[in-house]
């Protein structure tokens, strides 16, 4: 179990550094446009995010 918890920590950390790596300049413009968005919005946002991903997991888990 750990080390698949490993696995995805690191899997999450290689994709989150595609965009800033391969174009920073639009990785500065994105988070500036988050930083703009009301709280509400990134709340709902952060949820269906979550819960895409526990259905994703429980889905690829099945088979």
């Amino acid at each position: 179990m750990w080390n698949d918890l490993l696995a995805a920590l690191a899997l999450l950390l290689v994709l989150e550094g595609i965009l800033p790596f391969l174009n920073p300049g639009s990785m500065r413009k994105m988070l500036e446009m988050v930083s703009r968005v009301d709280d509400r919005t990134m709340r709902l946002t952060g949820l269906a995010s979550m819960v895409s991903g526990a259905l994703l997991l429980y889905l690829v888990r099945q088979v």
